[in-house]
């Protein structure tokens, strides 16, 4: 336990506003994981990098996941217990935009691996098609987080109600963009 007591001490501190910008993944297959993160999660296509990979973002940024098959083309997830990404998040506005995902999550037949009440956030953890770890999240507002005594932040697990999460999802939730899920 040395190493611990040494780690995460340092005097410099990363600028306030400092974020993770994108997540780059290497997958097997372009055309399914494209199908998974655009057609499931909603992520739209930002640009084409040739016909090995994509970027993909919400709201106009450049991209916010970049997917290749650079090194990657027909292989396999790497195998348990070995080191790498545990997961990327995505982050949602509101509850009843988390509800939605998690609503076309489900009717896509996708699994889920879990869901937590973080007390900062509600999360749902899914696997993309190549097994790479999603979580699908949204932040409750900071003044609402749990703190300890001394104003330190106070994460924790907890169950979190699925039902009561997906009963937000209003099918209608945006009518501009025409009939949901035909």
């Amino acid at each position: 336990m040395a190493v611990k007591a040494r780690v995460g001490r340092g005097s410099y501190k990363a600028a306030h506003g400092v974020h993770i910008g994108h997540v780059h993944l290497k997958v097997a297959n372009l055309a399914r994981a494209l199908a998974f993160y655009s057609d499931v999660l909603g992520l739209e296509v930002t640009q084409w990098y040739g016909e090995d990979a994509v970027f993909l973002s919400a709201g106009g940024y450049h991209h916010h996941i970049g997917l290749n098959t650079w090194e990657s083309l027909g292989g396999s997830p790497p195998p348990e217990r070995t080191t790498g990404l545990y997961h990327s998040a995505i982050v949602y506005p509101t509850r009843a935009d988390l509800a939605e995902a998690v609503h076309r999550v489900l009717s896509a037949g996708i699994p889920l691996d879990g869901a937590a009440d973080h007390g900062v956030s509600e999360s749902v953890y899914l696997r993309d098609p190549d097994q790479n770890g999603i979580e699908l999240y949204w932040d409750r507002p900071e003044s609402t987080w749990p703190r300890t005594q001394d104003g330190k932040l106070a994460m924790y697990t907890r169950a979190l109600d699925l039902q009561e999460v997906l009963e937000q999802f209003r099918p209608n939730m945006h009518p501009d963009t025409g009939p949901r899920d035909l």
